[in-house]
């Protein structure tokens, strides 16, 4: 069963996007305010492949609970609810380890495009792991310099040191170690991290590529292997 938490406090919009995800066949959990929707998630014991979560709510706001749940589960599906005027916003919940954003007011093409393209990209990868957990040291990492990508614990190491990632932040770096020295433009990366019919912007890449040198860059303002190719994209330096 396709499982989702529903993070809003508006009613309308809350029943609105219930209604249809359930048409879609999702099982849908709804909280109406940020307190709600973490203790819902305990309560399912975490059993949820997406969470949508708007960044407005009463007692817990959008960006404490994503952060949260990033921290409870690095393979869970998160996309934010956003306003217009909350371009801070979409790139601050990308930056607590949001996969999405959605901004309002939107359609219903495009909740369930956003919705659909994320479940995919978790359950294919979450399908990917349960292959990699077979005893085949082939499948178990990548190595290129003094970085290893372990394909089963979905991190990376750099000298000993593990560094958790999140299932989007493995997919890119994944792409990186298959493309090591070369220039990768975001549209490529997009599609490889986030599926070939992903309905957004590219905006995502760079706040990943910006969290990704929070997390493996001595200094991530001057990054010595994860590069900027101005005018089109990124490229990475074992």
């Amino acid at each position: 069963m396709k499982r989702i938490l529903v993070a809003e406090d508006e009613k309308s919009i809350r029943d609105f996007i219930i209604i249809n995800l359930k048409k879609a066949g999702y099982d849908v959990v709804a909280a109406a305010d940020g307190a709600e929707a973490l203790q819902l998630y305990d309560d399912y014991d975490g059993n949820f492949d997406i969470a949508l979560l708007d960044i407005m709510m009463p007692k817990a706001d959008g960006m404490q609970v994503c952060a949260a749940l990033r921290e409870k589960s690095k393979t869970l599906g998160i996309v934010m609810l956003t306003a217009k005027t909350q371009e801070m916003d979409k790139v601050m919940g990308l930056l607590k380890g949001a996969d999405d954003y959605i901004t309002k007011p939107f359609s219903l093409s495009e909740l369930m495009a956003r919705i659909d393209a994320i479940y995919r990209r978790v359950s294919v990868s979450r399908g990917e792991q349960e292959q990699q957990r077979q005893p085949d040291d082939s499948y178990d990492r990548i190595e290129l310099g003094e970085f290893i990508l372990h394909l089963r614990g979905r991190n990376i190491e750099f000298r000993g040191q593990i560094v958790e990632l999140t299932q989007m932040e493995f997919n890119i770096m994944e792409y990186f170690f298959k493309n090591p020295n070369v220039a990768l433009d975001r549209d490529e990366i997009l599609r490889y991290a986030w599926g070939e019919d992903y309905y957004g912007d590219e905006k995502v890449v760079d706040v990943n590529v910006r969290r990704l040198r929070m997390k493996i860059e001595k200094d991530p303002s001057n990054p010595k292997h994860l590069l900027t190719v101005w005018g089109l994209g990124y490229k990475w330096i074992p």
